[in-house]
């Protein structure tokens, strides 16, 4: 939902420290998967209770998210690219709840019910990008949206997005025993969005 909007504000940092990264010869992809490793362990600091630990690796995993598509537009985006990019997103959104059952069982339903959620999140919006991506003149909710994509492919919004997902993610990581709560209210509005994503699929594709 914000994620939009926020794109004025964090852009202008990101494309300073692209140029960083570009001086040093740093790739697109490898920060792909430096951001990944940092989701990697930011799942084991979870699953140990080292929850400090956990935000900081989160907070580095987002900047190396950032700069991935900073740096692509520096050097010249690919497909590839954007596929290890949504990749690696998606199994480190799955990574996060699954790290706190590892951590305590007795998450494990709110979790997976988060991760049930996250499943309806993601491939609503992959498959309109696939419609998208084959019916680009279609009019509708796309058009409304599609000056303020800067992804590989087309992304559709919803009330859940990038920045409400990592926001709850921090307040896990800062108020662990309070998860289930976290979960249970972002997994409802994710499935929301979901039903949001198939509507207006059905509005801009259905004939």
């Amino acid at each position: 939902m914000f994620d939009a909007s926020l794109r004025p504000i964090i852009d202008p940092p990101l494309n300073w420290l692209a140029g960083g990264c570009v001086a040093v010869g740093l790739t697109a992809n490898g920060l792909t998967i430096l951001g990944f490793v940092f989701g990697v362990f930011c799942a084991v600091f979870v699953s140990m209770g080292f929850f400090l630990a956990a935000l900081i690796c989160l907070l580095l995993n987002r900047l190396c998210d950032g700069l991935d598509g900073a740096v692509a537009r520096r050097q010249g985006s690919s497909d590839f690219g954007g596929y290890l990019d949504i990749v690696c997103d998606f199994i480190f959104y799955a990574l996060v709840p699954f790290s706190f059952v590892i951590f305590s069982s007795e998450h494990a339903i709110a979790a997976g019910f988060l991760m049930l959620s996250f499943v309806g999140t993601g491939s609503s919006f992959l498959a309109y990008a696939i419609l998208e991506a084959k019916n680009p003149d279609v009019v509708g909710v796309k058009a409304a949206k599609r000056s303020s994509s800067k992804k590989s492919f087309f992304y559709l919004g919803g009330l859940t997005e990038g920045t409400e997902t990592i926001a709850v993610f921090i307040l896990m990581l800062l108020f662990p025993a309070w998860f289930g709560i976290f979960a249970w209210v972002f997994g409802s509005l994710c499935i929301i969005t979901t039903g949001w994503r198939i509507h207006a699929a059905f509005s801009d594709f259905a004939e």
